[in-house]
């Protein structure tokens, strides 16, 4: 049962302060998961189709939290592998099949973008010749909306003690993300550079998911302070580019 009062006391204030933080910071691979399946969609339905993957990305955690002794036993143990000395469960199943998959995604795309033929159409016109199904990109976000979602909710789990705040963090954080999902995809779109990086992002958490999957856990702490510098040195990058540009027009 749901009890709201527990966002009223300073210990659930301090849990949905920090609680909001994490799950915000959680929410960059959703981002720039979003920001790079939809740039594949008619420019036209762009828009819809992020607000939709994230709009169902929240109904889906909130559906987790209600199901908290479901999402519990996808802890438990199922069965073991020659050479993992873990063994599996539902949710390391799950982990398993996302991180492939963004292995599998991000690989393509990297593929596709350094490989594609200089003849070839280029920016807008390119992206229109390769425009992907509404449906299908969606069914492709809330997929690994759902691998993202059992991270988030079990995290949230581990940090607060009332549904009331979970619930209140997430929608806090799937909000921040629903404003900010825009900009950071158009932003992404206009800078091929950025899209790399992007790519480059979500092949490192796939890999970082499958190695969870097997039991090799990876300090997320790590591994977002290098994105972090990643993305300050390249911004650093297209600000000199843009400088130099300037300088040789003059």
């Amino acid at each position: 049962m749901l009890d709201f009062n527990a966002l009223l006391t300073p210990a659930g204030l301090v849990s949905l302060a920090s609680l909001s933080v994490m799950e915000i910071v959680l929410g960059i691979d959703n981002i720039l998961l979003v920001a790079i399946l939809s740039a594949k969609v008619d420019k036209a339905r762009r828009k819809q189709v992020r607000r939709l993957g994230i709009g169902l990305a929240l109904i889906m955690r909130i559906g987790l939290l209600f199901g908290l002794s479901w999402l519990m036993g996808l802890t438990k143990p199922l069965f073991s592998l020659p050479f993992v000395d873990d063994p599996l469960s539902g949710r390391d199943l799950v982990l398993l099949v996302g991180g492939l998959f963004l292995i599998y995604k991000a690989t393509y795309e990297l593929y596709d973008r350094i490989e594609r033929s200089p003849h070839g159409p280029s920016g807008g016109e390119a992206d229109q010749a390769k425009s992907a199904g509404f449906t299908s990109t969606l069914v492709q976000i809330l997929a690994l909306d759902l691998v993202f979602s059992l991270d988030s909710v079990i995290t949230a789990v581990g940090m607060a003690q009332a549904i009331s705040v979970m619930m209140a963090a997430m929608v806090i954080a799937v909000t921040v993300m629903l404003i900010f999902a825009n900009v950071v995809a158009d932003f992404v779109t206009r800078h091929p550079s950025m899209k790399v990086l992007a790519l480059a992002f979500l092949l490192l958490i796939g890999v970082l998911l499958t190695a969870d999957a097997f039991g090799q856990h990876v300090n997320r702490g790590y591994v977002y302070f290098a994105m972090a510098f990643s993305l300050v040195v390249e911004l650093l990058n297209l600000r000199l580019r843009k400088k130099s540009a300037r300088t040789r027009a003059i």
